[in-house]
């Protein structure tokens, strides 16, 4: 089977903006610059990785890494990168697409390999989402077929995935993972980190 992940990460330049009122833009630069480094890392774990680059820095970042990556003529929101990922990876014969973000402080390839073959086992279409701490939204997105579903990242996406899954009869299954449970968008998630740390 061919798995792709698919990491999505913003321009680092303008990348954690919510986080303004804790860090200085050069904090935020460098703490985007090092997640990044670390899913592109942990996504290896799949038979492809794609990075969905907001920019040309980002890519060179990604091509260091041994990644191959797409570069966004614009940036337009979470679930833009991540149809221009999907499609290229269907386009390259992708048949199931784990879609990661690139916020996550503590995420493995031990934790990405786990969510890939605990979704693998399951028969048939299946969606597996694994939810963020604190909020509704949802940290990374299995999807087999690619388009099982329609994509709704954002605030309560969880609730909004299950929806859609059910809505097409389309197994769907919430995986929990400490490693990928943590994404770092408020300022309340550095505490958080912080604390685990």
């Amino acid at each position: 089977m061919k798995d792709w992940v698919i990491v999505l990460v913003k321009d680092f330049a303008s990348a954690k903006q919510r986080l303004g009122p804790a860090l200085d833009v050069r904090e935020r630069r460098s703490l985007a610059r090092r997640n990044a480094r670390r899913a592109i890392r942990a996504a290896a774990a799949g038979s492809h990785l794609l990075v969905v680059a907001g920019s040309d820095e980002v890519g060179a970042l990604a091509e260091k890494l041994g990644a191959e990556y797409i570069v966004e003529p614009r940036q337009e929101g979470q679930n833009t990168a991540a149809r221009r990922g999907i499609s290229h990876a269907v386009a390259r014969g992708a048949d199931s697409v784990l879609v990661l973000s690139s916020d996550l402080p503590f995420v493995t390839r031990r934790s990405v390999q786990r969510l890939l073959a605990n979704a693998a086992a399951e028969p048939g279409p299946v969606v597996v989402a694994v939810p963020a701490v604190g909020r509704g939204g949802t940290n990374a997105l299995y999807l087999r077929p690619p388009h099982a579903i329609n994509l709704h990242f954002g605030g309560d996406s969880l609730a909004q995935f299950r929806h859609d899954a059910e809505t097409r009869n389309v197994r769907f299954l919430v995986h929990h993972s400490t490693e990928m449970a943590l994404d770092l968008d408020e300022p309340d998630d550095l505490e958080r980190l912080r604390r685990a740390v």
